[in-house]
């Protein structure tokens, strides 16, 4: 079984729509959406309603030295927006 959840989102954005019953996820690339709902009722205890993810490619960048250019790439990653029913509630920093 792979991991799924990762990482939880703590943005400013994420945070206000925390008062409307969504979160954020950091999920692996893999998961489909009925995984993450499992995965986000199963470790956190709530009713899941529903799930919208988005995939993000990596970006190139360059940076350049006096002598050298070095190029890289930042990591892609997978965000999951979780909406949860009414009466349910997410503390990150209770489950940590």
């Amino acid at each position: 079984m792979i991991d799924i959840l990762q990482k939880p989102l703590i943005t400013e954005k994420v945070t206000k729509a925390n008062d409307k019953g969504v979160y954020g996820f950091i999920v692996n690339n893999k998961a489909n959406k009925i995984d993450i709902q499992k995965a986000v009722e199963r470790f956190y205890n709530v009713t899941v309603a529903s799930v919208n993810t988005m995939r993000y490619a990596g970006k190139k960048k360059v940076r350049y030295t006096k002598t050298s250019i070095n190029r890289g790439k930042t990591a892609s990653y997978k965000k999951a927006l979780v909406t949860l029913r009414p009466g349910n509630v997410i503390d990150f920093y209770d489950t940590m």
